[in-house]
């Protein structure tokens, strides 16, 4: 699948995915933490500051943990990663273009309204 490919079936599949409260509520809070995760990662290699890479890092994975226990409550959980690879594309894909498009779209303020109370 190339990356059109996977943008669009990503994109596709998101609402289906994303209907828990509280996992919505999640990905507004973790999506951020993983993108500054990731710029203070890319800083720290920049300065050669060990300790900046280790807090991105941390921070980086702390996002994709939690994002993780977050999507295992869903009623649909996302399809199972079939390699590394996919894995990487898939969390990077969702993290910097769908999640921040679905908030802008008004997806995820719809998804959060229909969700069950």
């Amino acid at each position: 699948m190339d990356l059109s490919e996977l943008v669009r079936w990503q994109w596709e599949g998101y609402p289906r995915n994303h209907q828990l409260r509280a996992n919505l509520w999640l990905h507004l809070v973790m999506v951020p933490l993983f993108l500054a995760g990731n710029v203070v990662l890319v800083a720290g290699i920049v300065r050669l500051s060990w300790r900046l890479a280790l807090v991105g890092i941390l921070a980086t994975f702390v996002a994709i943990a939690l994002q993780g226990r977050g999507h295992k409550r869903e009623p649909n959980a996302p399809e199972p990663f079939t390699g590394a690879g996919n894995a990487l594309s898939r969390i990077f894909l969702e993290q910097w273009v769908t999640f921040p498009r679905y908030v802008l779209s008004g997806g995820w303020l719809h998804a959060l309204r229909s969700a069950p109370r």
